[in-house]
């Protein structure tokens, strides 16, 4: 696994001695533990963000060169796109992070959140291949490739709806009911 890949046990090493002294508590080293997983997840999840957000600008910059270059024709894919990665990127920074209150009548449990985390991570790959997806896009008009512009943005678009497809499960995975 890649160093982002695991957070969870990156945070729980980089705990202080005080935090470690207090986590080995009764009744509060499940607290902190859920809450130390929660975190993990959290920062899983603005990496993904600052990802979608990094393609979200390239394929902004995608669409600028297009306009200037007057190609009307895929206008409206590329503005479907754009709205598309939009959606994604706020759906992505709004996601739930596992928390269940304690009155809550579905709770959360520790092996869920550890399959939230994993889960997770897996969305790495998915973004992965998008930013490569757009960054290839981007590179081949900045060289002045503008063929075949409709299969390219239909290419990028499949990526970012295989992400956001994944993404979708996400609530199944943390309530237990995915794998």
């Amino acid at each position: 696994m890649s160093e982002n890949k695991d957070v969870y046990t990156q945070a729980k090493r980089q705990m202080r001695l005080s935090e470690r002294i207090v986590a080995a508590l009764p009744g509060f080293k499940g607290y902190n533990e859920k809450e130390l997983r929660r975190e993990s997840d959290k920062l899983i999840r603005n990496h993904l963000t600052m990802q979608l957000s990094r393609a979200k600008d390239g394929i902004r910059n995608i669409f600028q060169k297009i306009t200037d270059r007057r190609y009307l024709d895929v206008l409206s894919d590329m503005d479907r796109l754009t709205a598309k990665i939009d959606r994604v990127t706020e759906k992505v920074n709004h996601a739930s992070y596992g928390y269940s209150g304690f009155f809550d009548a579905i709770k959360i449990k520790e092996e869920n959140l550890d399959r939230m985390i994993t889960f997770d991570n897996q969305l790495v790959d998915y973004i992965t291949a998008l930013t490569v997806a757009v960054d290839t896009f981007k590179s081949q008009l900045v060289a002045g490739d503008y063929s075949e512009l409709k299969d390219k943005i239909q290419t990028v678009t499949d990526k970012l709806e295989a992400f956001e497809a994944v993404f979708d499960n996400r609530k199944e995975v943390i309530m237990g009911v995915l794998q």
